[in-house]
């Protein structure tokens, strides 16, 4: 503790310290000057009241006393700041007395002002608890006005002035300095004043420190009120509840909700005893992020502490739960709020619409709007909003556009957002029409936006109709909306699939023109197009055009260079390229490889393809499942068969699945080879895993059991086909037929040949062949002439192999000149004869009933 001091009279060193420093600190203190009798600034003459009061005992003393000050004053004109200072500690005992004399010199022409001079009086005041109240009065008119000291100084030099004088040192007099400095609005001077406290070990008074902060948050100073707090607390200042309020609060200000929620970690852990609106902050905080889980724990702890939380802190639970598809606990929250006593809002009603909508659960969304109206409330555009949304989400589009209509009638204008929802919701079931009427309505109301004609732009190009995109291009040019570079996009995109390249190359010289910039997206959409073309050639040059503006290859032009090279038949050039990328620092990823896998594979060249494969992982790329798919699929049909199974074992290692293609490619591989107990071990295997057999499974196995002649199983195969809903092709038809011709069927076969035909699928060549094959080898010859008639009636040109199978038929009925006389039609059609018809015509030679059953085959 500082002592008092011994001696009112200040030594000579003291004196040439004071004096020197006072001509430099001569800095006002207060706003204005004053007359000898006026009061201070900030003053109302109650000062001098009070001193009044407390000599009122002893008026002649008093008298004396006001006698001697008048004196003081009047000598004081010519006094250094010492001489006040020396008269001031005169009347230590008698603070009243030393701020009158303080207010009488002050305002006198020619007094320098001191901040030593203020930090002794205001020493002397704090030593008495009745002249204690001054001092507040005294820091307010100081910091009243701009020209008043510097807080922070001040705290420093009332320091040194206790250890000078041996003042006992007040804490309480720092803290009404800073919140003096604060009221007056000097925030940053605040600011300064409590680190030059924390510096020397002072800390703020709990209601001061919040105070100041309060006042950075109003002022939008939220840093420095962060850093500020942060500086507190790491000296060990015990921040009460209102203060972790305040900081929580400014970090939700400047949406960092995370930050929010770490003040709050902080602060329970050390033991801060924290309110309920501190927990509600924090519920706030995580349901932002959100975190509905731990936003339920600290309702939870909220409970235990006999807390109620607000509706709107239920409703943003509820709503972090939505947001989080938690559906189940935002309606537990909700049946806890309505147990506390709570009524739902809309707020809460919207946000379990929302999660309803979600879940697919359409039905209970729309019995909550109906709750809505029943209880009086009246819903809003976020309301309407989320039903739209959720409407169109659950394909009912019609209800979507009830509610918009709704909004409209209730005088809410719509949203270009729900304009845009229920516009996509329409083009999503090609309603193209209700589409056109909403984007029409929208656009002569001044809602449509780029976005709206974007989507529009986007579907029409999707679905081919490139006209009709272009008719909207230039209807969203005449309307004054300025197209994005994903509007260009879109329609460069829409021109590269019709493969009009010169215009798509017509609308990149327009993006320059109007001072916009082609993204990566923009180039790999026309390098794309001009590889599909079979122009490389100009692909490559938009490629180094592309590197000439600056833009970065992204991983999606690489591999478009890769796969337009593959598909026009150049994978090795592709491996050439994909190596030079490589050595510029491009690190493939695994679609990379995969299409110069399937390049190689559509090729033939199947052990390249394995090279490829055994490659990715030296470069960092572990194969996935479409890779292991394609090489499975390469192997069956070059029929190495082992190969693809083990394949398939090192997936199965790798803790890979196959998928349906998988198993497709293996199944029609062990057909093909006539393996149907492996091929239905596959088919047995792939419904154990969940999958279902798709068509080409299907046709696989019916096209396995005909080519061992066991049509029994092929019908049942069809059996399960059918009662999966999948429907028959050409070709599974074709196979049905052919097998059931081969034994004599030929009813049967009639009947699925008609239940085709009445599906409206019509008889290709191959189907032809089966049905004349079918005929002729069961010595129905007329029948098969009968098909051949119906062929020429199709336009289908029969081939060298019908009429080979008919000249045959001929032969062994002994109809030579029939025979001749379709030798003579094959050549007006223009038909080559082969060996094989020379062979039936000269030698009458044919393979019977085994000649064209192979060649016939789907």
């Amino acid at each position: 503790m500082y002592r008092a001091v011994r001696s009112p009279v200040v030594n000579s060193l003291q004196l040439r310290a004071l004096l020197l420093r006072s001509v430099a600190d001569s800095k006002c203190l207060c706003s204005q000057s004053q007359s000898p009798d006026d009061t201070g600034p900030g003053s109302t003459g109650a000062e001098e009241s009070d001193a009044a009061r407390i000599s009122a005992d002893n008026p002649l003393e008093a008298e004396a006393a006001d006698h001697q000050l008048a004196a003081s004053a009047a000598k004081s004109r010519h006094l250094a700041p010492v001489d006040i200072i020396n008269t001031i500690l005169s009347h230590r005992h008698e603070p009243e007395l030393a701020l009158k004399y303080f207010r009488r010199v002050e305002g006198r022409r020619g007094f320098v002002r001191s901040v030593d001079v203020f930090c002794v009086l205001l020493h002397v005041l704090m030593r008495s608890p009745k002249s204690k109240r001054l001092v507040r009065s005294v820091l307010d008119g100081a910091f009243s006005g701009d020209s008043g000291p510097s807080s922070s100084m001040l705290v420093d030099r009332l320091i040194e002035c206790a250890q000078r004088f041996e003042f006992e040192l007040e804490l309480p007099v720092f803290d009404y300095v800073l919140d003096s400095c604060t009221q007056a609005g000097r925030v940053e001077d605040a600011v300064d004043c409590c680190s030059t406290m924390a510096k020397h070990d002072i800390m703020p008074g709990n209601i001061i420190f919040n105070n100041l902060l309060a006042a950075l948050v109003k002022r939008n100073m939220v840093e420095e009120a962060r850093r500020l707090y942060d500086q507190m607390v790491s000296k060990g200042a015990r921040c009460d509840c209102f203060a972790v309020h305040i900081i929580m609060q400014a970090c939700l200000i400047q949406k960092k909700p995370e930050e929010a929620e770490e003040y709050f970690r902080q602060a329970v852990g050390s033991g801060v005893e924290l309110d309920a609106a501190c927990y509600s902050i924090a519920i706030q905080a995580v349901c932002q992020k959100p975190n509905s889980r731990s936003a339920c724990l600290l309702l939870e702890e909220m409970k235990a502490k006999v807390w109620v939380p607000s509706v709107g802190i239920f409703g943003c639970v509820i709503g972090a739960c939505v947001k989080q598809g938690n559906l189940e606990e935002a309606l537990r929250v909700k049946d806890e709020m309505l147990s506390s006593g709570k009524s739902l809002n809309l707020v809460v009603y919207t946000s379990l619409m929302k999660g309803y909508c979600m879940s697919g659960n359409l039905e209970n969304a729309l019995n909550l709007f109906d709750r809505v109206s029943q209880e009086g409330l009246v819903p809003n555009e976020v309301t309407f909003s989320v039903l739209i949304e959720g409407c169109c989400r659950n394909k009912n589009v019609e209800k979507a556009h009830e509610f918009y209509s709704q909004m409209k009638l209730m005088g809410i204008r719509p949203s270009v957002f729900n304009v845009n929802t229920l516009i996509r919701g329409y083009l999503e079931q090609n309603s193209k029409d209700e589409a056109y009427r909403v984007f029409e309505e929208a656009s002569d109301e001044g809602i449509a936006n780029v976005f709206t004609y974007n989507q529009f732009l986007s579907w029409l190009c999707n679905e081919g109709k490139i006209t009709e995109a272009c008719n909207l291009w230039g209807k969203m040019m005449s309307s004054g909306i300025a197209p994005t570079i994903v509007s260009y996009n879109t329609m460069m995109l829409g021109h590269c699939r019709d493969g009009d390249m010169e215009a798509a190359t017509r609308m990149l010289s327009e993006i320059a023109e109007k001072g916009m910039k082609p993204n990566v997206i923009t180039y790999s959409i026309l390098i794309d197009g001009f590889f599909k073309k079979g122009d490389s050639i100009r692909a490559f040059d938009l490629l180094e055009e592309m590197a000439d503006a600056g833009i970065d290859r992204s991983t999606v032009t690489i591999n478009t260079v890769i796969n337009g090279l593959c598909k026009v038949g150049r994978t090795s050039d592709a491996r050439v390229m994909l190596t030079k990328f490589i050595d510029e620092g491009f690190t493939p990823t695994c679609m990379t490889y995969n299409t110069i896998i399937h390049g190689l594979i559509k090729e033939g060249d199947t052990n390249s393809a394995l090279g490829i494969f055994r490659e990715m992982p030296i470069n960092g790329v572990s194969p996935n499942v479409v890779t292991y798919t394609t090489l499975i699929d390469g192997f069956c049909k070059s029929n190495n068969m082992g190969l693809a199974l083990r394949l398939r074992n090192e997936m199965k290692a790798r803790g890979l699945k196959l998928d349906l293609t998988a198993y497709s490619a293996l199944i029609d591989g062990f057909c093909r080879n006539k393996d149907m107990e492996r091929a239905h071990e596959l088919y047995s295997e792939l419904l154990e895993v969940g999958l279902s057999p798709n068509k080409v499974v299907y046709s696989s196995m019916i096209s396995g059991y005909r080519n061992l002649n066991n049509m029994v199983a092929a019908l049942g195969i069809h059996k399960k086909m059918v009662e999966e809903g999948i429907p028959c092709d050409l070709i599974t038809y074709t196979t049905l037929i052919d097998g059931l011709l081969k034994e004599g069927k030929l009813l049967m076969a009639s009947e699925y040949y008609t239940e085709m035909l009445n599906k409206g699928i019509a008889p290709d060549v191959t189907l032809y062949t089966a049905l004349i094959n079918g005929l002729c080898n069961k010595g129905r010859v007329k029948n098969a002439e009968a098909v051949m008639q119906e062929m020429h009636q199709k336009g289908v040109v029969p081939s060298v192999l019908i009429y080979n199978m008919l000249i045959a038929a001929h032969f062994r009925e002994g109809k030579l000149q029939k025979a001749f006389s379709l030798h003579d039609e094959m050549l007006d059609r223009g038909l080559v004869p082969d060996n094989i018809t020379y062979d039936i015509l000269v030698n009458g030679k044919f393979r019977g009933n085994n000649y064209p059953a192979e060649a016939s085959s789907a």
